[in-house]
């Protein structure tokens, strides 16, 4: 199975987008991908320890517990840019969670072999 990169961009702005980002991120782990999952834009309240907004989606798993799927056998990143611009430090973070930038993200995703999905 190939590594797996997602990138989910968008939030409460766009709940479904965001949470079918989330979904496909746990459901992949579960199965035994290697997941990277990066938190931009106004997913990086996402990464925080407080979490982030109520997506609000009926018949839709929280994302609190979609992203402790992710953490038990990925990787969560938070976009350094995307948190600064937020007010987020690494100190905000939840654990498990890291926080790189743009540069670690290409180099994951120029890997051999690798799937990255952007939502």
């Amino acid at each position: 199975m190939r590594p797996l990169v997602i990138k989910v961009t968008c939030a409460a702005g766009d709940p479904e987008r965001s949470n079918q980002a989330f979904t496909v991120a746990a459901a992949a782990t579960a199965a035994g991908a290697d997941v990277s999952l990066w938190l931009t834009g106004d997913a990086a309240a996402y990464g925080a320890a407080t979490g982030g907004p109520d997506l609000g989606l009926q018949h839709a798993t929280p994302v609190a517990q979609l992203l402790e799927v992710v953490l038990a056998a990925g990787r969560v990143t938070v976009c350094t840019q995307c948190a600064a611009r937020r007010g987020i430090t690494e100190q905000d973070l939840a654990p498990g969670v890291r926080m790189a930038g743009a540069a670690v993200f290409a180099e994951e995703i120029l890997g051999d072999d690798v799937q990255a999905l952007v939502y």
